[in-house]
């Protein structure tokens, strides 16, 4: 219930102002975003490429209103990958959009949101990189799957993400389980209604090991999205039983979180990425980790006490 009340709570304007008016919210904000530049970013990124660990970059701002802030979006990313260029990363450094930042809920907005995510596709795929497509909430679904369909053509390296939450999602493996697709798997941070999504926790870990075997069982490349030690341990298992190499899976996990499990992963000679988030509009993703583990929002919860 908590969980819930925080994922809508990150739709709210008057919270949003309230948490991120707090000066103590700044600190805690950095255990999860690398920062609010650019610079920032690619200081993560060196520092986690010292560590063996690949990173995927998400430069965070969502439910933009206007076209002027989607083709801003448009032009961060540009920014982006022009910055890595210099590091020569290759695909160790992976970027992530979330197609509402790009216009995907204006009128038209499928269809602009299109139009501007292309050239991020397009100058990933000359830095010898790829972009993912996060995915939102249910209603964002169809055209996601949709615009990965069509970027595909061109730039078959462009992933997706599919969330074990929602109902759908195990018959949405099968169909992008096929040779050239990627694949992250999460178990969702929306707040969903129960004829769409399993909102219990014992069912979307269910439907998280269900999708795990379809994508490891299947010909494209998994992205296990995930720091649960059970559904680490289920990779595992899998990447045994399937005889996967080293090079046709990888796990993802968020920055600042489990880094030890990261590094020990790493070590071990598996293909870790980080999710590394950076950019001023960082409200509705923090709300999101919040909401995901009560750990989380008992260390947000003891920074403000002992602060005050």
């Amino acid at each position: 219930m908590l969980g819930q009340a925080l994922l809508v709570a990150s739709r709210r304007p008057a919270l949003r102002r309230a948490v991120v008016g707090t000066p103590v919210t700044r600190r805690v904000v950095d255990r999860f975003v690398a920062g609010e530049q650019l610079p920032d970013a690619l200081a993560a990124v060196r520092a986690l490429q010292a560590d063996g660990i690949a990173v995927t970059l998400d430069h965070l701002g969502e439910d933009i209103t206007t076209r002027t802030e989607a083709v801003a979006s448009r032009d961060a990313y540009l920014a982006l990958l022009e910055g890595l260029a210099p590091l020569q990363l290759g695909p160790a450094a992976e970027v992530s959009v979330k197609l509402s930042a790009f216009g995907q809920a204006l009128p038209g907005g499928h269809d602009l949101a299109l139009e501007l995510v292309r050239p991020v596709a397009e100058a990933a795929t000359a830095l010898g990189t790829t972009v993912t497509l996060d995915m939102e909430d249910h209603t964002t679904v169809d055209s996601t799957l949709a615009v990965l369909a069509e970027l595909r053509r061109d730039h078959p390296r462009t992933g997706a993400v599919l969330q074990s939450a929602l109902h759908r999602s195990e018959a949405d493996a099968a169909d992008l389980a096929v040779a050239g697709s990627r694949v992250r798997l999460v178990k969702g941070a929306y707040a969903e209604p129960r004829t769409v999504a399993f909102t219990d926790k014992a069912e979307v870990d269910a439907a998280y090991r269900r999708c795990l075997d379809v994508l490891f069982r299947g010909d494209g490349y998994p992205m296990a999205g995930t720091h649960d030690p059970a559904m680490i341990a289920r990779v595992l298992e899998l990447v045994r039983e399937t005889g996967r190499s080293a090079d046709s899976y990888e796990f993802q996990l968020l920055y600042g979180i489990r880094t030890g499990e990261q590094q020990r992963l790493a070590r071990e000679g598996h293909t870790v990425r980080a999710y590394v988030p950076y950019g001023a509009d960082w409200y509705g993703y923090f709300m999101r980790r919040l909401a995901e583990r009560p750990a989380n929002l008992q260390f947000f919860l003891r920074s403000l006490v002992t602060t005050s």
